[in-house]
């Protein structure tokens, strides 16, 4: 009988779970279809389809394709690289707060992107590929110093410590980020500025294609990943006694993790709060088992920044609100409110 109740609950589990993605990936579609027909040039869902199959105009064809589409797929997959790397840096901290914006790794790719970006006339003249290899290196290094200072012999990882030298390294990359913006011309410093608010700037094929390769193999390895991610997250006393080489499976899986973020922050700028939001909304719906928790976070945190992009250009037409401060809007109260749960 126990058997039989133990099994009931997991079909149940397992349907219901099924349920939320395939929600999950009809509200993606939507959003995707309804971001299409917003700009401040008007097309009908009708022109827009009638585009996508040869059919439209000259000007249709150079919106959709070249202005709406390359922005709208980059939005997606900043919001399901933000959110899986999320997702992994709570589970290698067991810190319901860590976050790669709040422990510094957005702020250290970024302060190597707009060194980068500085030495160019122009940042659309700096070569898109070798964006998220630089910006890995500067999320390296930034999530290297958080750790470092963050772990004590025989104690091991601080969680609290964690987020309190994330937050004070995040603030010296970012005084950095503003000494080099003193020292740029009026057009970069627009660009950092645009940056800073976390607007998605990259916006054609090239960041698309730039940015892709990073996303799918990391998203994949860390799928992979999800049955050593549930051992880890049960703590290291407990993951070393199944086995697992814990310090070994850290290093890959933080290194993933920074790779994701980092990226993302090469071609969006400052978004914060995906990586925190998305596992959270995720982890209420399907549970804690990573192998349905990880598709369920990237599904929303690529939902999450595609509508904050879109209603940031649809709010105050023809100006756009940075996506960043959309998602900051949301994101500040709830980050709020898991500060005052986890203190309780």
């Amino acid at each position: 009988m126990k058997g039989t109740t133990i099994s009931l609950t997991e079909v149940r589990s397992k349907r219901r779970n099924t349920l939320v993605i395939t929600v999950m990936i009809i509200g993606l579609i939507a959003a995707f279809l309804i971001s299409m027909n917003t700009g401040v040039i008007r097309m009908s869902p009708l022109d827009v389809v009638k585009t996508l199959f040869g059919y439209g105009t000259a000007q249709q064809h150079l919106v959709l394709f070249d202005f709406r589409l390359p922005r709208i797929i980059i939005s997606i997959l900043i919001g399901m690289g933000l959110a899986v790397s999320g997702a992994v840096l709570q589970a290698l901290t067991r810190n319901a707060l860590a976050d790669p914006g709040i422990i510094g790794i957005n702020s250290g790719a970024g302060m190597v992107i707009l060194l980068y970006v500085a030495f160019y006339s122009t940042p659309a003249s700096a070569p898109a590929y070798l964006l998220p290899i630089l910006a890995w290196l500067g999320g390296g290094v930034a999530a290297l110093l958080v750790f470092t200072l963050s772990y004590r012999k025989h104690k091991g990882l601080s969680s609290n410590r964690l987020v309190l030298n994330g937050v004070a390294i995040s603030s010296g990359f970012s005084a950095v980020t503003i000494l080099v913006s003193l020292r740029i011309n009026e057009e970069q410093y627009q660009f950092v500025s645009t940056w800073i608010a976390g607007s998605i700037w990259s916006k054609d094929w090239n960041y698309v294609t730039a940015l892709l390769p990073f996303i799918v193999v990391l998203l994949t390895f860390v799928y992979f990943k999800s049955q050593t991610i549930n051992v880890l997250n049960l703590g290291v006393p407990l993951a070393t006694g199944l086995g697992t080489a814990v310090a070994k499976q850290q290093v890959w899986l933080l290194a993933a993790a920074v790779g994701l973020a980092s990226s993302c922050v090469a071609v969006s700028g400052s978004i914060g709060f995906v990586g925190l939001i998305a596992p959270h909304l995720a982890r209420r719906l399907v549970g804690q088992r990573y192998q349905i928790l990880l598709p369920a976070t990237a599904l929303a945190g690529g939902l999450l920044v595609l509508v904050a992009d879109t209603l940031g250009r649809w709010i105050l037409q023809p100006s756009e609100i940075p996506t960043g401060i959309v998602v900051a809007v949301v994101g500040a109260p709830y980050f709020l409110y898991l500060m005052f749960r986890t203190k309780g």
